[in-house]
């Protein structure tokens, strides 16, 4: 199977002690099939560096990204392959991202393409969450989705959270010139980056 002709994929996190780790699977009929992609992220790094392997052997290197800059999270994340050539990059806007959480991804040769939390309303109580005395330091009990798409509003990907507790994501998607580790590489960051 060749990732690129994938259409659909399934990212899995798990959660323990020292590290989140990440299981990425390619759409078999609606349902998780095989396994395309494993992570781990280490907790409590300053600088984030992130590789994917091709399966939970570690052996194969997938791809990585790598935080530009240690506590500057709008200058971006290169992402680069096996032997380091770019793949692209991925950025939070965080003016945009004050009221409705919103990344930029771009492809060399292809463009830039944006996403942004589907549901505004759900955005903004999002936000509010973490200010409510206790509560907030809860985990965020709605579930959140992206829609990325080029410059011309032409659909290119998805994030669908699927379950209320557990991080599982369903990503379809819709165009076929964006490259899939990229999209790979921003679903695992929305959940890995998403609250800092």
């Amino acid at each position: 199977m060749s990732l690129q002709s994938v259409q659909a994929l399934h990212v899995h996190q798990k959660v323990t002690f020292m590290s989140n780790r990440y299981e990425v699977f390619a759409d078999n009929a609606g349902q998780p099939g095989e396994l395309v992609g494993y992570a781990e992220q280490k907790k409590f790094k300053i600088k984030e560096r992130i590789t994917i392997y091709t399966d939970s052997s570690k052996s194969q290197v997938l791809f990585e990204f790598n935080a530009r800059k240690a506590l500057d999270l709008g200058s971006g994340y290169d992402v680069t392959d096996a032997s380091g050539r770019t793949i692209g990059l991925f950025r939070k806007d965080f003016a945009k991202s004050l009221l409705r959480s919103t990344w930029h991804l771009e492809q060399p040769g292809w463009g830039t393409t944006t996403g942004a939390e589907r549901n505004k309303v759900f955005a903004v109580i999002r936000r509010l969450w973490g200010w409510i005395p206790y509560i907030g330091e809860a985990p965020f009990p709605m579930r959140y989705h992206f829609d990325f798409t080029q410059e011309n509003g032409a659909p290119v990907f998805s994030v669908d959270k699927k379950t209320w507790i557990r991080d599982h994501y369903v990503v379809p998607i819709q165009d076929p010139g964006v490259d899939r580790r990229l999209v790979i590489a921003q679903a695992v960051a929305l959940d890995a980056l998403q609250s800092r």
